[in-house]
């Protein structure tokens, strides 16, 4: 039976890299960057009938924290209103640090744009539960989020912008 070499200092005698080659992707932590609950018209808003309209936005933005490592905040925000009236307004921004080694430009962007928002979401939409249940009102369980799509959307506007035409105006996620 053949035994393995795992000894690093023998490998580094003989000159062998013993770092991975080529494009690299790592999540480094997960972090709570901002929270906030508002329920401006409590207690009364409590006294009414509770069929909220439900309007939810979604933000990403992304920065260059060092060599090859980004910092992705996803930004989620829920506002309930009934009848005109504000029943409450959660909003979480979460962050990711994640590694992203020798990928070219365009699959850096596409890399930035969806699969880390898609690690960062499920975190994002627990804390918003958890803080409108903290509010008193009934648990919102947001729908999963196809982040590949909405990205194929941006790029879309994007280009019909560049070519002078008017970009539709993007649809919110519901």
């Amino acid at each position: 039976m053949a035994e393995e070499d795992n000894n690093p200092q023998e490998t580094a005698a003989t000159g062998e890299s013993t770092e991975p080659q080529g494009p690299q992707f790592a999540l480094q932590r997960l972090y709570l960057k901002d929270s906030s609950f508002e329920s401006p018209k409590s207690p009364t808003i409590f006294q009414a009938q509770w069929t909220p309209k439900i309007n939810f936005d979604i933000k990403t933005r992304n920065t260059k924290i060092g060599d090859d490592v980004y910092e992705v905040v996803l930004v989620l925000t829920a506002e309930a209103q009934i009848e005109e009236e504000t029943a409450f307004v959660a909003e979480v921004h979460n962050a990711g640090i994640f590694t992203v080694k020798e990928f070219d430009d365009t699959n850096l962007e596409h890399i930035l744009a969806t699969v880390c928002p898609s690690i960062l979401f499920p975190y994002s939409r627990e804390t918003i539960d958890s803080l409108v249940v903290r509010g008193s009102f009934p648990p919102l369980n947001l729908s999963p989020i196809n982040f590949e799509a909405l990205y194929a959307q941006q790029k879309q506007a994007a280009e019909q912008q560049a070519a002078g035409g008017e970009a539709p105006a993007p649809e919110n996620v519901q």
